[in-house]
């Protein structure tokens, strides 16, 4: 038998394929289906961009290897920093990746060597995790606990855990538990990593993905962060272009530098018309993206509220595109409760166990659906008899 890499050892079975899989059986029994697993937003994207990306496949020059990223994109990349965030970056402080997912699955690689320790919040996306084993390194878990609003408490980390750490990942708005950070809680975690001389990795797909009037933030929008900080910034969320894989790391120069010698080995650059579509997304409006989030707050109410109303005490999101919600007492573990969901409900949500060491207990819900959708599906969750 094929003796494969003890490293595959590290992972988990990929829970998406499992739940897909007992939906497609389920719909062809003839079930409705509410899939509120996936984080793919179901919003088209705009005109400009889909035009931008045809009119440049149409182009026969554009198929070959891009080999870099285009002047004008690093530029506009720039001026949307610029305008959106108040933030002004340089072109040497900005390098694609193919999608975020990538991107932090990779940066290991780049910054760190066998047994470093790593700062990882818990519960967190998971490829925080792969990209840190990726790398060789040992995570230590920051908890995101309901007593800190799900929230990074960086007076809880150890100094001797503090000295040695390389990185340290932070999310807000956070995936999966939904918190958002202030400007003085932004500030209280660059002064620990400049004092403490951690790399900060800010993880910021979800800062147009923000409720209740509250406004999304640059990691560079706090004094310090330029000497300590990085930033993931993606269109998926904003632009709804998940499939294009469109992402930037964004910072400092060395960084920056360090992760585009890793993708030359492996990549020849972003494909010529994503580019161009990523131009026409950084250089256009923004109106549609506030409404947007205007109907994703719509879709949280109806959740969270619809939730509420039947007798489950589900909180607030308060931004990214996901409801954390506490698995209901007497329904075992978070994916025993996710099974009970599909087959007596129909509604699809995924086991917070999926989501590092202290995700177990809670399950994920993705605002993926209309209004009326997740209403119905509220509706099927209280027919089912699962709440009370």
């Amino acid at each position: 038998d094929m003796q494969f890499s003890k490293r595959l050892d590290l992972f988990g079975d990929e829970i998406f394929a499992a739940l897909n899989e007992r939906k497609v059986a389920l719909e062809a029994q003839g079930r409705t289906i509410y899939n509120l697993s996936v984080g793919t937003p179901d919003f088209a994207p705009a005109e400009h961009i889909r035009k931008a990306m045809m009119d440049a496949a149409a182009d026969p020059q554009n198929w070959k290897y891009s080999l870099r990223d285009l002047p004008e994109l690093l530029d506009a990349v720039c001026g949307y920093y610029k305008r959106r965030f108040g933030v002004e970056i340089t072109p040497d402080q900005v390098a694609s990746c193919a999608g975020s997912q990538e991107g932090v699955g990779h940066i290991g690689m780049v910054l760190c060597d066998e047994g470093d320790t790593v700062l990882l919040p818990t519960p967190c996306y998971p490829v925080f995790i792969a990209g840190s084993l990726l790398g060789g390194a040992k995570p230590w878990y920051y908890p995101l606990t309901k007593e800190h609003g799900f929230l990074p408490y960086v007076k809880d980390i150890p100094e001797d855990v503090a000295r040695k750490a390389k990185y340290m990942i932070v999310s807000l708005p956070a995936n999966p538990v939904g918190s958002v950070g202030s400007p003085e809680l932004y500030q209280e975690i660059v002064d620990f990593c400049n004092a403490h001389k951690i790399l900060l990795i800010h993880d910021n797909a979800y800062s147009d993905i923000i409720f209740d009037g509250a406004v999304g933030h640059s990691i560079f929008n706090i004094p310090g962060a330029e000497t300590c900080a990085v930033e993931f910034f993606s269109l998926s969320k904003s632009f709804n272009v998940t499939g294009a894989r469109i992402s930037f790391l964004v910072g400092r120069p060395d960084v920056i530098a360090a992760c585009k010698k890793l993708r030359t080995q492996i990549d020849f650059g972003m494909f010529l018309p994503v580019q161009k579509a990523a131009i026409a997304a950084l250089t256009g409006p923004l109106e549609p993206i506030k409404a947007q989030c205007a109907e994703y707050q719509r879709r949280r109410d109806a959740l969270c509220g619809g939730f509420r109303s039947i007798g489950w005490d589900v909180p607030d999101s308060h931004g990214s595109m996901f409801v954390w919600a506490p698995v209901p007492q007497g329904h075992g573990t978070s994916m025993e409760f996710c099974m009970e969901m599909i087959e007596k409900a129909g509604v699809i949500c995924t086991p917070g166990s999926s989501f590092g060491p202290s995700g177990e207990g809670y399950v994920r819900f993705a605002l993926t659906l209309p209004v009326e959708k997740i209403t119905e599906a509220v509706q099927a969750v209280k027919n089912s008899g699962l709440i009370g």
